[in-house]
């Protein structure tokens, strides 16, 4: 009998749930959550008990002994930066976990793993989290010191499709150079330079293209008199730059597929919005591809808008010149923290501790 794995991704609409024996995967769950369950809860954090009984109730539901499992990973969520790696969770991270300083759905993928595992006996883990910090001193600083640049970004996702990518072609990912884009709510686009992210924008509040739910770069000037125009407050500002702004702010839709919809009815505005996207993530790969000098093997397409190819056959015109463009659609990230998983019980690495 192999390995069992249950791999929990909590999302702010949904949680997503994959019982894996080995590589093979068994179930593969997406639990929805309605506005109306979600606002019974102030934070996030609330949401824990409720998330887990649901979880707890589905597997049951299917026939799913939780005592057969192995191992339990979660997604990571916003503790501290750390270098990329799987890490057991640890009482230093749940506490992190539940006092973290930004609010987001990925703090309780660590914390639900603990409390599962510990039910079944077994040990809960983390991959990859959204901080993954390798970047390179000089990729830090902005143009004040009060506000460094910081590495948040897809780093689960992006990791495993460049391994994926280079297994693929027969090359090594610490060998390789790479430019991948994460295309979904956010945004992220990186350098991996020979197996570490030495420089990406900050997606979940800060840097680089706008997209569908953020508002990327804002010119400064006009950014600070908006802030101090009393029209706002803070927490409305922080919307602005993650959760109401890109094509929410533009076009009133998240969604690329109905911006393609409108483009295909003649929308000349959702057009246009549409290609400044894509303009924004072809110049923020050209930034990547120049922090590694020009020598660059792959730029690496990922993430739910890989899918869209209005997306991808702009940013292929204007980024092949760099090197060529491959597309892997999708996030892959219960599968990606399976493999993480996998990697563990079988003794191939030794967890990281965090502390």
């Amino acid at each position: 009998m192999g390995f069992k794995i249950l791999a929990i991704n909590p999302g702010s609409t949904s949680t997503k749930v994959a019982l894996y024996d080995e590589e093979r995967p068994s179930l593969d769950l997406t639990l929805r959550h309605t506005a109306e369950q979600i606002a019974r809860y102030t934070n996030i954090i609330d949401q824990l008990g409720w998330r887990r009984e649901m979880i707890l109730t589905a597997l049951s539901e299917h026939g799913f002994d939780i005592m057969q499992l192995s191992a339990v990973i979660g997604r990571g969520g916003l503790v501290r930066p750390i270098p990329a790696g799987v890490y057991e969770v640890n009482e230093a991270m749940r506490r992190d976990l539940t006092n973290a300083t930004m609010e987001h759905a990925s703090n309780l993928g660590g914390l639900l793993a603990a409390e599962i595992a510990a039910m079944a006996g077994v040990k809960a883990y983390i991959a990859d989290p959204v901080v993954v910090d390798e970047m390179e001193d000089v990729a830090r600083l902005s143009g004040h010191p009060d506000c460094p640049r910081k590495s948040i970004f897809h780093a689960l996702n992006q990791k495993a499709t460049a391994r994926l990518h280079c297994d693929r072609i027969g090359i090594v990912y610490e060998k390789a150079n790479l430019v991948v884009a994460h295309l979904g709510g956010g945004i992220s686009v990186a350098a991996h330079k020979q197996g570490r992210v030495v420089d990406v924008n900050n997606a979940l509040d800060g840097d680089g293209p706008f997209a569908p739910e953020r508002a990327g770069s804002l010119p400064a000037g006009e950014f600070a008199d908006l802030c101090f125009s009393g029209r706002y407050t803070r927490r409305e500002v922080q919307k602005m730059l993650a959760g109401q702004g890109g094509l929410v702010a533009h076009l009133g839709t998240n969604s690329m597929m109905q911006v393609s919809e409108r483009i295909a009815q003649g929308d000349e505005k959702a057009r246009l919005v549409a290609e400044a996207m894509c303009y924004g993530i072809s110049k923020q790969i050209g930034a990547m591809a120049a922090a590694m000098c020009g020598r660059v093997d792959a730029v690496i397409l990922t993430g739910g808008i890989a899918h869209n190819e209005f997306v991808v056959r702009y940013i292929e015109q204007h980024c092949s010149f760099i090197a060529p463009v491959s597309v892997y659609p999708g996030e892959n990230e219960l599968e990606s923290l399976v493999a993480n998983a996998l990697v563990v019980l079988r003794g191939t690495i030794v967890p990281k501790v965090y502390a």
